[in-house]
């Protein structure tokens, strides 16, 4: 059990981009320094699996993070939401002391 969750539309969401590539099984998320509000997240479509991700699975989607984006990331929620201005995965971190409007830069 991890401390990251899948709500159903994001697990629904990757499951459809991963079927459409033939040679990627995961979604990778990661934290990186930079963006406008001090980290961003990173999401990149993966063919293996290394020793020290964590797994996250729901519904058939599997989502990998690294220990280390582990550490910014416990106790958020990946989920995906289609809004009239677009459709884009979103983290949901209760770590987060702000974030842009952009939805993939956040500040601790």
């Amino acid at each position: 059990m991890t401390d990251v969750t899948l709500s159903s539309s994001a697990a629904k969401r990757i499951t459809a981009i991963l079927a459409k590539q033939s040679d990627k099984d995961f979604l990778r998320v990661s934290v990186e320094g930079g963006g406008c509000s001090g980290f961003s997240y990173k999401f990149d479509l993966d063919d293996t699996k290394n020793d020290d991700d964590i797994v996250v699975e729901r519904d058939g989607a599997t989502v990998l993070i690294d220990e280390m984006s582990m550490e910014f990331m416990r106790g958020s929620e990946i989920d995906f939401s289609t809004e009239l201005i677009g459709a884009a995965f979103k983290i949901n971190n209760p770590n987060a002391t702000a974030a842009c409007g952009c939805g993939t830069s956040f500040s601790l």
